[in-house]
């Protein structure tokens, strides 16, 4: 029997491509968007089946709390998300990088094989840790909320063993798909998610519930698990800042002396902030007083030199854009009178400036992308590849 269609006359018969067999897609896991999703969804179920016999051998037995200490389901699938989190998103990249993928290229553009910028293994390491931690505390929070909700209530082994194992099935297909769909905005969405549920949870887990009274820096003087998740917060933002710094300059244009100098200037500003962000972190303030607050004025510093000098810096940089620097540089800077002043004290100070620079780095990276001829990781009307930076 013929499987052929009839047509209108002049009318181009539709091609119907074949599905993707699970072979095809194990030997060629990159090879389309097909393949790529199919993977993924095989990472997922590889996730699901292991997650579910640990899980099975961890609970044999025992009725679990939803949350609330040692023992429950909430802490063991956080623990556990954050691995598969980790094992996931360093699987995704490998692949994305060994196969070459047309399809999405198309969907993503270049991605995170940017002229003028890649990741390093030790880039690598830190967006793997920040998509851990992001795993390790959403459900953290999801199983605190279910407790509420559910109070009193116990998990049985079965229901608690499915329970963990869709939980790792998801955040193995979640982040797999995240390394290997990262584009530069992507980049700075997972910087805003780390540095909010980072802060966060420091601030729940802080031993002394007055530590705001003092500075947000007496996060990280203590001894507990509040003190080591702000200070890891830190440090793995900081690498991250230090990896969006390379994107957001990467298509400025540089074609004359002037250009490419001033793009250079950006780029070390940026990386600068970056490097005393995670600074900030490694010496705590309580055991290395004067490097902990050089080194986080330095990052103030260098923000306000950046914004002040960036009409001259980039040229093409729009002054709407220029303009909002301005401000937030102004509200950085009457924060700062009012705590000099004794009407704030210095944690409001710190979480205001704190918000505002990372912000304006989030939004610089797309203004950057504009400045350079078009969105990082966009593609041009024909398909054909990235569109060429502005001269």
């Amino acid at each position: 029997m013929s499987t052929t269609q009839e047509h209108p006359a002049g009318a181009a018969p539709r091609e119907h491509e074949d599905p993707v067999s699970l072979r095809a897609a194990l030997r060629h896991p990159a090879e389309s968007a097909e393949s790529l999703e199919s993977v993924a969804l095989l990472a997922g179920s590889a996730f699901f089946v292991v997650g579910g016999l640990v899980s099975l051998a961890v609970f044999w037995g025992r009725d679990l709390p939803i949350a609330g200490g040692q023992g429950s389901l909430g802490e063991f699938v956080g623990i556990a998300g954050a691995v598969v989190a980790v094992v996931a998103f360093v699987l995704g990249r490998v692949l994305v990088r060994r196969t070459a993928n047309p399809a999405l290229r198309r969907e993503i553009g270049q991605g995170l094989s940017v002229p003028g910028a890649r990741l390093h293994w030790f880039d690598v390491t830190a967006l793997a840790i920040a998509h851990g931690a992001i795993a390790l505390l959403s459900w953290f929070a999801l199983a605190t909320v279910l407790e509420f909700c559910f109070r009193d209530a116990v998990v049985f082994t079965l229901p608690g063993a499915a329970l963990a194992a869709v939980a790792m099935a998801l955040t193995g297909y979640v982040c797999f798909l995240s390394a290997a769909r990262m584009t530069p905005m992507l980049l700075s969405l997972v910087l805003a998610v780390f540095l909010v549920v980072g802060a966060l949870t420091s601030m729940l887990s802080a031993s002394d519930p007055h530590w705001w009274k003092e500075n947000l820096s007496a996060l990280g003087m203590t001894n507990d698990v509040s003190a080591m998740a702000f200070n890891l917060t830190l440090i793995v933002a900081g690498a991250i800042v230090t990896i969006i710094a390379r994107y957001a300059t990467a298509t400025l244009p540089a074609g004359n002396p002037p250009d490419r100098r001033g793009r250079d200037l950006v780029r070390i500003g940026l990386i600068l902030i970056g490097v005393f962000l995670a600074c900030v972190g490694i010496f705590p303030v309580d055991r290395f007083f004067l490097l902990h607050n050089t080194v986080a004025t330095g990052m103030a510093v260098c923000f306000a030199a950046i914004v002040v000098f960036l009409p001259w810096l980039i040229r093409s940089v729009p002054r709407v854009f220029v303009g909002l620097g301005y401000v937030y540089v102004v509200v950085i800077i009457v924060m700062a009178v009012f705590f000099a002043t004794g009407y704030y004290n210095l944690t409001a100070v710190e979480l205001v400036a704190a918000c505002l620079i990372f912000s304006w780095i989030i939004v610089f990276l797309r203004t950057a992308g504009a400045a350079g001829g078009a969105p990082l990781g966009a593609t041009d009307v024909a398909g054909e590849g990235p569109a060429a930076p502005r001269r």
